[in-house]
């Protein structure tokens, strides 16, 4: 088939849709090895990096710092990050269960909180510099279609974009998914996560907590302190959907003195210190990853449960396989878009994508539980890893991102 290329037709080697973390990382690393990208994305910038805090962030592990790195976008945001030295496993608000310790692993941190917007405007300045990638905001895609050797996607704002091949990273409800006719399966969790800010008067000291509670988890993540030198963390507070008395709607005084109840006494007085925002927690996973010419990355693959806070983390993994693939196949003058390369893709992320999927899982169904017995069971296991340096040891590296099927990339820092 050859298709009528149309005067207002862009030409490039890889077209992204989406302009998240994900899809922008993604186009800044390939634009760095010789890679011509476009990135098209729905959101309009301004609003997706507002200029003011708005209370998200995200947590970016040990192995997703390489990653950002090789985009050339880490200098940019490195003064804002957060980072998490210790961190602290408690069950229900009692002692601490089990501590990880930095030190332990020889590292200086096991990864880093930053906002959400500093995030954003660090890939858009990394991705400006480069003049071999273009980014199209605010950009709606219509649809697609094929020729041997290309795939068109049409802009709802008449343009096309001609590419060898096209990646959806658009997100948990990717239109790029729907497009190529691939289903998803899954589960709601009937739990909800609030995401919000806190300030308290003593120091975190770079210190995160997870606190398995029966309603769901808690994590606590800290935050540099701001301007006028409060102290600040972030918090996913978990609770079942169904309930009628949301935590999301509570006064401010109310949500406050849950938060002292919730919060260890180190923190001090711990009080809101932003907005609060509320979503669904459900698991989802792509029956395929990839199409005719077309592959899928981060949640446009699989959506998991927060309560490890590695879902940025597994989606810059898929960003570090498949732009490995890319760029080694175009330096040897291969097709980018082959069915081999794509499977290559596949067969490198499925299997460690599944396995996270199915150790969330696993943790909220054990963790979100008010069994009695359960309840003991949990902590004695817990006690019992802190007993055990090597236990300790596995899953502090699972914290860093630096176990499971790893990319080149996030294993040694380069390509």
């Amino acid at each position: 088939m050859v298709a009528e290329k149309r005067i207002n037709t862009i030409e490039t080697d890889v077209a992204i849709i989406g302009g998240g973390p994900a899809g922008c990382c993604l186009a800044a690393l390939l634009a760095a090895n010789g890679v011509n990208a476009i990135c098209i994305d729905r959101e309009d910038p301004a609003k997706a990096a507002p200029s003011n805090f708005d209370g998200r962030t995200m947590a970016v592990s040990f192995g997703s710092r390489r990653v950002i790195e090789a985009a050339d976008a880490w200098d940019h945001m490195e003064k804002s990050a957060s980072p998490i030295r210790d961190i602290d496993i408690l069950d229900g608000g009692g002692p601490t269960l089990l501590t990880f310790l930095s030190d332990d692993v020889e590292q200086d941190a096991f990864g880093w909180v930053i906002e959400n917007r500093i995030l954003r405007t660090s890939l858009y300045a990394a991705l400006a510099a480069k003049k071999n990638v273009t980014h199209l905001a605010p950009a709606g895609v219509q649809g697609f279609s094929h020729a041997d050797d290309y795939v068109t996607v049409h802009l709802e704002d008449g343009r096309d974009v001609r590419a060898k091949l096209v990646v959806g990273a658009d997100g948990k409800h990717s239109f790029t998914r729907e497009q190529m006719g691939i289903g998803t399966r899954g589960w709601d969790y009937g739990q909800k996560a609030l995401v919000c800010i806190v300030s308290h008067t003593n120091p975190h000291n770079q210190m995160a907590i997870e606190d398995f509670r029966s309603e769901g988890p808690l994590a606590i993540l800290p935050l540099l302190d701001d301007a006028n030198g409060n102290h600040r963390s972030t918090i996913v507070w978990t609770e079942e959907a169904h309930t009628k008395n949301s935590a999301a709607q509570w006064d401010e005084d109310t949500f406050n003195a849950a938060l002292r109840e919730r919060f260890p006494a180190s923190y001090g007085d711990v009080k809101l210190a932003g907005p609060r925002f509320s979503y669904p927690l459900t698991l989802s996973h792509a029956h395929s990853y990839i199409g005719r010419r077309m592959v899928l990355v981060a949640d446009a693959a699989h959506a998991i449960h927060p309560i490890a806070g590695q879902g940025l983390n597994l989606g810059l993994r898929d960003v570090a396989e498949l732009a490995e693939l890319v760029i080694g196949a175009q330096r040897s003058g291969q097709d980018i878009g082959s069915n081999e390369l794509l499977s290559k893709y596949q067969s490198a992320r499925r299997p460690d994508n599944m396995a996270m999927a199915a150790a969330t899982d696993m943790l909220n169904r054990l963790f979100s539980n008010r069994s009695g017995p359960l309840r003991h069971a949990r902590k004695a296991g817990l006690r019992l890893v802190q007993k055990f340096p090597a236990a300790r040891q596995f899953l502090m590296k699972n914290a860093m991102g630096a176990s499971g099927l790893l990319p080149t990339l996030i294993r040694t820092g380069k390509f």
